[in-house]
C-alpha cells in the first residue's frame, strides 16, 4: 500500500493518454465507463501489489506501470473487449507519446554499470522476493551486441497470472520495443515468457534500429 500515491499518479498519466483513443474507438459514453471501471480495478490491485524490495531493487518501477495497464485491461474485459483491443489503446497511447520525446545518445555501458548489473543479476537469483523478476545479465559478444539481459522469470507475469490476465501479457511486453529507443542502438527479442518460452531475451545492439509496429508479429504469425 506503501506504492498506492505512486501508482495513482501513474495511472492519472497514462489514463490521460488512453482516453483519446478509447473515444475514437468506442465513443465518449463507453470511453468514461471504462475510466470509471478502470479506476475501480486499480483500487482493487494495489493491495495486492508483492513486495520486491522497494526503491533498492531497480524493477519495482517496472512493477508499478505494469499495474495500470492491468487495470485498463480488466476493465475492458469486463465490458467484452479483447486483450488485442487492449493492447491496442496501450500500444498507440504509449508509441504518441514516446514520438515526443528527444532521443536519447548513449554510448554503451561503463565498467562501472557493467559491474553493477552483474550484481543486481546476481541478487535476483537469490530469488528473496517470490513476486520479483530472475535474469541473468548478458555480456556483450565482441560484435554488434553491447549487452543484454535473459528474464528467467517475470514479475509482471506473475501479478498478471493472480489476476487471471496473462492473455494479455504478450501485449503490454510488446511495448518494449516502443520504449527501448536510443540514437544508434537497436533493441532485439526472439522469444519471451509470455509466450511460452524458457526466457526473455533482451538485446542491445549498436548501428540498428528497433523494429516496431501494429498489429505485433505474435499477431501476424497466428494469422
Amino acid at each position: 500500500m506503501s506504492d498506492r500515491d505512486q501508482v495513482l499518479a501513474l495511472f492519472h498519466d497514462h489514463a490521460q493518454a488512453w482516453r483519446p483513443l478509447l473515444v475514437q474507438r468506442h465513443g465518449q459514453a463507453a470511453a468514461d465507463c471504462i475510466a470509471r471501471e478502470a479506476r475501480k480495478e486499480l483500487e482493487r490491485i494495489i493491495p495486492t501489489i508483492p513486495d520486491i524490495g522497494g526503491d533498492a531493487n531497480p524493477m519495482t518501477r517496472h512493477l508499478r506501470r505494469s499495474v495500470t495497464s492491468l487495470a485498463l485491461y480488466l476493465a475492458m474485459r469486463r465490458s467484452g473487449h479483447s486483450a488485442e483491443e487492449a493492447g491496442w489503446v496501450i500500444y498507440h497511447a504509449v508509441a504518441a507519446r514516446v514520438a515526443t520525446l528527444p532521443r536519447q545518445a548513449f554510448d554503451g555501458l561503463t565498467q562501472e554499470q557493467v559491474a553493477a548489473k552483474r550484481e543486481e543479476a546476481a541478487r535476483s537469483r537469490q530469488r528473496r522476493y517470490p513476486g520479483d523478476w530472475v535474469w541473468e545479465f548478458v555480456e556483450g559478444d565482441g560484435g554488434r551486441t553491447e549487452y543484454g539481459y535473459d528474464f528467467l522469470q517475470c514479475g509482471t507475469q506473475k501479478l498478471y497470472r493472480a489476476h487471471g490476465a496473462e492473455e494479455f501479457l504478450p501485449f503490454y511486453c510488446y511495448l518494449d520495443f516502443v520504449t527501448h529507443r536510443a540514437e544508434g542502438w537497436g533493441f532485439s527479442r526472439t522469444k519471451t515468457l509470455a509466450q511460452g518460452h524458457d526466457r526473455c531475451d533482451f538485446r542491445y545492439r549498436r548501428g540498428e534500429g528497433t523494429a516496431c509496429g501494429w498489429p505485433p508479429p505474435f499477431l501476424r504469425d497466428s494469422g
